[in-house]
């Protein structure tokens, strides 16, 4: 890994405060009076650190210097910034970090103690005397504090004074006069490898815009938890939406630079534009490394076991079980009140919280699953979902089919579902789908 930026500090990415809201699909957040709901007020909070400094842990420090993200690159990327007006995209999750050493004094010892201190992004680089100019903030706002699906507004970053621009507010893709003042933008968010989890589709936008004002983009590159296979239904064109914007299976096996490459090259920006794109890319990364994501990608997604079981769980959004919203396990638990007690014995009851503000079955106990246990996943798994459909006392109340569908991409899981398929029959379906999407992948993938 390239320190010469930084000489002989380390390099590693500490947890924000546990900010944020569901995994970024679709999500339970209501309509007030008819005006939909700003993120808090117009001056945005700046994004705190839990731990603003604290004593280096070799263990802990490990896996960020090893890989070596994107961020991390300074040599590669800070030529393309300088003297440039800047805007980022990013939330909670694009943290810089470094250490210094220095003197201790405790108990009448002097010791050298190295200090790791973490950044935002946007702070690191005002600091180092960058152009930022302005900020676009995904789904869940700047600090990642929005529930799943929740209009937030424009604001004010209260300590930069920056202006933070909102893509999932009155507009998903940029304006041409958003665009106004920018020489460059960057890209820094961390995503989870799944078509439905927005940030991805952000990106789309972003790029569309950047290509129409002929601004260079550039993506500072993440690892992707669930990098280390694809599967699932692909996304069939009539049923594209935000939930998924391109002709990919549910998880894409694709880091967000790969991710990026692929949208350019195979064309899928608007009009068949391309986009000046720079991707910085990690070191000592591949497909296989697994990676603990540090920081809360959104709400619902609290740990890297939710992280796990999201790609399989996320499906069940678009149906009457709850998925641990509403409680402190989200995509760690499944359960309904209308499941049979002796099949689902454990039981929780969904209440208002960090993250959701409006839980399926709030206040009711739901008899369900812990699946906090499941090991790291290698495929998409559909027993959860097929189960409690055969168990579910209404199975005409399972299924939000539009919601179900603009998850699975496709109307056909539902009918295989309803029709008693089993899942190796349904599994197989997916096969020619995925042979061809992963033949194309190839060509713009970055790591083993």
């Amino acid at each position: 890994m390239r320190l010469s930026f930084f000489k002989n500090t380390l390099l590693i990415v500490l947890p924000l405060t546990l900010l944020v809201c569901f995994s970024c699909g679709s999500g339970n957040a209501k309509k007030e009076d008819g005006n939909k709901k700003q993120e808090d007020v117009v001056i945005h909070d700046t994004i705190e650190i839990e731990k603003e400094d604290h004593e280096v842990s070799t263990q802990e420090s490990r896996q960020e210097w090893e890989i070596g993200l994107g961020v991390y690159q300074i040599d590669e990327y800070y030529p393309l910034l300088d003297h440039k007006r800047i805007g980022i995209v990013s939330n909670q999750t694009s943290t810089v970090s470094y250490s210094i050493t220095s003197p201790v004094y405790s108990n009448g010892v002097t010791k050298d103690t190295t200090i790791v201190k973490t950044e935002h992004l946007v702070d690191r680089l005002v600091s180092h005397a960058q152009n930022v100019v302005k900020v676009f903030a995904p789904e869940h706002g700047f600090r990642g504090k929005a529930d799943a699906g929740e209009y937030v507004q424009d604001g004010i970053d209260k300590k930069t004074g920056l202006p933070i621009i909102s893509l999932h507010g009155k507009t998903k893709k940029p304006t041409p006069n958003h665009m106004k003042g920018l020489d460059v933008v960057v890209f820094d968010i961390q995503d989870v490898g799944v078509r439905f989890y927005t940030y991805i589709s952000t990106m789309h936008y972003m790029m569309e815009a950047c290509a129409e004002a002929g601004i260079p983009f550039i993506v500072l590159d993440r690892p992707n938890p669930n990098g280390h296979y694809i599967d699932g239904p692909t996304m069939k064109k009539q049923h594209t939406s935000f939930l998924g914007l391109h002709p990919v299976p549910l998880v894409h096996g694709m880091t967000i630079g790969e991710y990026a490459q692929m949208i350019n090259g195979e064309g899928w920006l608007k009009d068949g534009l391309k986009c000046d794109l720079t991707v910085i890319p990690m070191e000592n990364y591949t497909h296989e490394t697994f990676y603990s994501v540090p920081v809360r990608p959104s709400p619902n997604l609290p740990n890297d076991t939710a992280i796990n079981l999201y790609p399989s769980l996320g499906l069940l959004e678009g149906t009457n079980l709850n998925t641990g919203r509403g409680t402190e396990m989200q995509f760690q638990l499944i359960g309904s009140p209308f499941l049979p007690k002796e099949k689902y014995p454990y039981s929780y009851t969904p209440q208002p919280n960090f993250g959701s503000k409006y839980p399926k079955h709030k206040g009711t106990e739901c008899n369900g699953l812990d699946l906090r246990d499941t090991p790291r996943m290698n495929r998409v798994d559909l027993t959860w979902i097929m189960d409690a459909y055969r168990n579910h006392e209404d199975k005409d109340k399972f299924f939000n089919t539009k919601n179900f569908t603009a998850h699975a991409g496709t109307e056909e899981l539902q009918k295989q579902i309803e029709q008693g398929y089993t899942f190796r029959e349904i599994r197989k379906t997916w096969l020619k789908d995925l042979e061809a999407y992963d033949k194309m992948r190839q060509k713009y993938l970055l790591y083993d």
